[in-house]
C-alpha cells in the first residue's frame, strides 16, 4: 500500500548543513557539469545595482566608444581648470611693485667700474718701465760737465744730470733714469719721450708681466720729443696699445694717464683734457719747443714722461711729454701736455691714423 507525503510543519530554519543539493539529474545520474546550485538559491531576490546594471549593461555595450571619449574630455577638462587655478596669471604691476622691485635692484646689483678703471685695465698690458743706464765713461764725463756748471752757479740744478729715480728693490741694479712708454706694434716697437733715453747709454724695459729685455735705439722724432726702442725679446703675449685719432678729442672729455711717477709703478691717474693746440718751451732742456700739445689735468710727475695718455675706450690719444710749475719745482701742479698720437704714430715710421 503506497505512502501519503508527509510535510513537516516545522518552523525551524534549515541549516546550512541540510540544505538541499539540486544539481544532480532525477534517477542518481550526474548531469552536465555546472556550478553547484543550492535550493536557497532560488529563493534570493536580486540587488538594486545587479537590476540596474543588467539595465544599463545593453545601453552601454552600444555606446562603450562614445562614452569614453566623452569621459577623456571631461577629465582633460577638468585637469585643464585645476592648472590654471593653481595658476592663476600675474597680477597687474602696481607703482609700489615697480618701486620695490627698482630699489632691489639697486640694492642687489654690483657697482659697474669707473671708467678711468676700465681704460687702466685696457691700456696696462701694453705699459712699460724704461730703465735708462749711464756707462761709466759717461757717468763721469756728466759728472765732470755738473761740477762744471755748479762752480759757475751754485744754486743752480745742473742740467747734465738725469733726474734719479727712487731706490730699486735690494740686489738689483739701480738705473740712471726711469721713464715709461707705451708698445704700439706686434714687433713690440715702444714709443717713448726722447729726454727719457737721451741722457743714458743703455735702456732696459720691463713689461707688464715683470719680464725684462735690453732695448735698442730705433728712432727718433726730436722736434716733438719722441723715440722708439726696439726690444731684443719680446713676451709671447705682447698686447699692442689700440691707437685712437685726436680728431674728435675735445676738452672736457675723461682721459687716463699710466706710467711710473719717481719709479713707482705701474701708476694710473685720471682728469680731463684742459685745452689742445697748446705749447711749451722747456727752459731746463735742450729740447726744442713742442707745438700742437695736448693740455690735461691728471696728475703726472717726472717718470711718467713717455707713457700714454688714453681716453675713455683705453685708446691712446697722446704721449705725456712735459709738466708745468711756475715755482721751478720738478712737480706736478695741474698742468701737463701730451703729444698728439698722430705726430707719435709717425714717429715709429707709419701713421694708422
Amino acid at each position: 500500500m503506497k505512502r501519503k507525503t508527509l510535510y513537516s510543519r516545522s518552523t525551524r530554519p534549515r541549516s546550512a548543513a541540510a540544505r538541499v543539493w539540486v544539481g544532480e539529474q532525477p534517477g542518481g545520474r550526474a548531469g552536465p557539469q555546472l556550478p553547484p546550485v543550492w535550493e536557497d538559491d532560488f529563493n534570493q531576490q536580486p540587488s538594486v545595482f545587479t537590476l540596474a546594471w543588467g539595465r544599463i549593461k545593453p545601453w552601454y555595450a552600444r555606446h562603450e566608444r562614445l562614452l569614453l571619449m566623452a569621459a577623456s574630455v571631461v577629465i582633460s577638462v577638468g585637469a585643464i581648470g585645476v592648472y590654471f587655478l593653481l595658476h592663476s596669471g600675474p597680477h597687474a604691476l602696481t607703482q609700489s611693485d615697480i618701486d620695490e622691485a627698482v630699489h632691489y635692484t639697486l640694492t642687489n646689483t654690483p657697482r659697474a667700474p669707473a671708467n678711468s678703471a676700465r681704460a687702466a685695465a685696457i691700456i696696462a698690458p701694453s705699459v712699460v718701465e724704461v730703465d735708462g743706464f749711464l756707462s761709466p765713461e759717461h757717468a763721469a764725463a756728466l759728472a765732470k760737465k755738473a761740477a762744471a756748471e755748479l762752480a759757475k752757479n751754485p744754486k743752480a740744478t745742473p742740467r747734465s744730470v738725469p733726474d734719479k729715480p727712487m731706490a730699486s728693490s735690494p740686489g738689483e741694479p739701480q738705473p740712471d733714469t726711469i721713464g715709461s712708454g707705451v708698445v704700439v706694434d706686434a714687433s713690440g716697437k715702444i714709443l717713448t719721450s726722447l729726454h727719457v733715453i737721451s741722457s743714458t747709454d743703455r735702456w732696459v724695459v720691463v713689461f707688464a708681466d715683470g719680464s725684462r729685455s735690453e732695448a735698442d735705439f730705433a728712432g727718433a722724432q726730436p722736434e716733438n720729443d719722441l723715440a722708439v726702442l726696439k726690444p731684443r725679446h719680446v713676451p709671447d703675449e705682447l698686447q699692442p696699445a689700440i691707437l685712437a685719432s685726436t680728431a674728435g678729442l675735445r676738452p672736457g672729455d675723461e682721459v687716463v694717464a699710466v706710467g711710473f711717477p719717481f719709479g713707482i709703478g705701474p701708476s694710473v691717474t685720471s682728469g680731463v683734457v684742459s685745452g689742445l693746440k697748446r705749447e711749451f718751451d722747456d727752459p731746463d732742456n735742450d729740447r726744442p719747443k713742442l707745438t700742437n700739445l695736448i693740455q690735461f689735468d691728471a696728475a703726472v710727475n717726472p717718470g711718467n714722461s713717455g707713457g700714454p695718455l688714453v681716453n675713455r675706450d683705453g685708446e691712446v690719444v697722446g704721449i705725456v711729454a712735459a709738466i708745468v710749475n711756475p715755482s721751478g719745482a720738478r712737480v706736478f701742479a695741474g698742468v701737463g701736455f701730451a703729444v698728439p698720437i698722430e705726430n707719435a704714430a709717425r714717429a715709429v715710421g707709419e701713421n694708422p691714423l
